[in-house]
């Protein structure tokens, strides 16, 4: 299969109604066709995986192709550089967090990105370091060991206003406190050091997690 006929398969699931859609959830559709994230993935799947096509499609530019490209790209083909190259022409939201959970965290070398992505500027860019810690949480890919040194880069990121960059610590925080009991007090221990500082970010931050952390529904399902 070539790109035009990738692009094809996404073109059949386009729809005005889904761009608007998107619209609304803060996602930047100047270069969107209006495909939904199901039937992305649909397409995906009558591909399967095809590194080369992959990166083909984020080269079009295309959002749904670019959320594409991150399905359908083998990890093991995906060096550090392009994951660099990738990051820098992020756009949206969910572009960070699709990429980050269909390719980004089953790469060998995504948990040390994590710490250098956490130091961008950029937003996206910065928001890219806190969906990988929310990925590892989830899937649950890496020793719990490794997820503690998350916790300091969580409490650094707290002030940050931006929101992009504050729901991705606030969720970071969250997933991992919501992976298994002594995670969850860990990640309760530091939403409550964050709740001293004087700022009105970090306290929505960590009012929000210990909110669902603290919830009678997370610790009975941690106990089980």
């Amino acid at each position: 299969m070539d790109v035009n006929q990738a692009l094809a398969l996404l073109q059949q699931h386009a729809s005005k109604k889904n761009k608007d859609g998107m619209q609304r959830f803060g996602i930047d559709v100047t270069n969107a066709l209006g495909v939904s994230v199901t039937d992305t993935r649909k397409v995906a799947k009558q591909i399967g995986k095809n590194h080369a096509l992959a990166m083909q499609l984020w080269h079009t530019g295309i959002h749904e192709a670019r959320l594409l490209a991150g399905m359908i790209a083998d990890p093991e083909k995906f060096t550090s550089k392009m994951m660099d190259a990738w990051i820098k022409e992020f756009t949206s939201w969910d572009l960070v967090d699709q990429s980050c959970l269909n390719l980004f965290h089953k790469t060998s070398y995504a948990y040390e990105k994590v710490f250098v992505y956490a130091k961008k500027i950029r937003d996206f860019e910065k928001r890219t370091a806190f969906a990988l810690m929310a990925c590892f949480a989830w899937h649950k890919n890496i020793p719990e060991k490794k997820i503690i040194a998350f916790f300091p880069v969580i409490k650094a990121s707290a002030t940050d206003e931006r929101n992009f960059v504050k729901k991705a610590v606030n969720w970071a925080l969250r997933q991992i406190g919501k992976s298994s009991p002594a995670l969850n007090k860990q990640a309760i221990q530091t939403a409550k050091e964050i709740l001293k500082i004087n700022n009105k970010t970090a306290q929505w931050i960590a009012k929000d997690a210990l909110k669902e952390l603290e919830s009678n529904a997370v610790q009975k399902r941690l106990k089980k």
